[in-house]
């Protein structure tokens, strides 16, 4: 298949195109939001190509997998067509809804199958009558890389100050005040530290090194209050680090008791990290468990699968 996608996600993205097809990417200039063409800091395969508006409507393009709302009436502007009735249409939502009250974009449309990335976003929003089905997220493994040989947790959080309470900002900085935290992430050169001391700062970091940084740390802090459960966050799993995370939104669901420390309550996530940062080997413990989990959990071979099946469907 040929499939037109927007880079909106990156991560989420270097998931997708991990599948057998041809994926269409459209870009504009000044890589803006409407069109960022290839990641610059993800590997993705030759399989992804770059079209620009007008190259669109003869590209041959057999399905759209839409992200955002204003996708529909750019693939209309673009090209003519209407999502759902002159090209097949998947509608993937990314984010939690702003109440369980939210009614979907999509809540009436019938003929564009409405996918979710967890079970918490699906139950949360007000579907309406779109089809809708959960696909939940897989990440490509990238290995064993922990070493957890730095006393400090690790996070991964863009714009912490735009999306402060959303991302957990407060938590992070008030955790951070007890203990070493790096900060990983877009948007970071605002983000002050607490008055213990600075918040170590790394921008836009490419994955592969990300993922190096990342196993040096001796663990993972997730401070995110309501959002959809973060790629980051398997990935940190996948590398064998042990979890710290705000329980909230699907990451309860994501991250089993041997996996990491799972609480509403901060202090729950300082006195665990305190005593990970004195006690290596527990650490690790948890970590090893966290990798097994993850990899059965969101293996990138069921994800593929699992859209594979969704698009030929809607394909026909």
């Amino acid at each position: 298949m040929r499939i037109l996608i927007w880079h909106v996600h990156g991560s989420w993205l270097t998931s997708f195109v991990q599948g057998p097809d041809e994926y269409l990417v459209p870009v504009v200039p000044g890589r803006g939001p409407d069109g960022r063409g290839r990641a610059r800091t993800f590997a993705w395969p030759a399989a992804v190509r770059e079209v620009i508006p007008n190259e669109i409507a003869g590209s041959g393009a057999d399905v759209v997998v839409l992200q955002r709302p204003c996708e529909l009436e750019l693939l209309r502007e673009w090209t003519g067509w209407r999502a759902g009735v002159d090209i097949p249409a998947v509608y993937v939502e990314h984010n939690t809804p702003g109440g369980p009250a939210s009614e979907h974009p999509l809540a009436e449309r019938t003929d564009i199958p409405l996918v979710h990335v967890t079970a918490f976003n699906a139950l949360m929003w007000d579907n309406g009558r779109a089809p809708t089905t959960v696909i939940e997220h897989g990440v490509p493994d990238p290995g064993h890389r922990y070493l957890g040989r730095l006393p400090r947790l690790a996070a991964v959080v863009n714009e912490p100050i735009r999306r402060r309470r959303v991302a957990g900002t407060d938590i992070l900085l008030r955790i951070a005040a007890e203990m070493p935290v790096e900060v990983f992430g877009m948007g970071l050169a605002d983000l002050a530290g607490p008055p213990g001391g600075p918040v170590e700062r790394h921008e836009d970091v490419p994955q592969p090194l990300l993922h190096l940084a990342l196993g040096s740390a001796r663990a993972y802090l997730h401070p995110y209050r309501w959002t959809s459960l973060g790629l980051s966050l398997i990935e940190a799993m996948m590398l064998g680090l042990p979890v710290l995370a705000i329980d909230a939104t699907a990451t309860h669901d994501a991250v089993p008791t041997e996996a990491g420390v799972v609480s509403a309550d901060p202090q729950v996530l300082v006195d665990a990290g305190r005593r990970w940062l004195a006690d290596p080997a527990e650490a690790a413990t948890y970590g090893a468990a966290a990798r097994r989990h993850a990899l059965r959990r969101f293996g990138i071979d069921r994800f593929v699968t699992s859209w594979q099946t969704l698009l030929k469907e809607v394909t026909g």
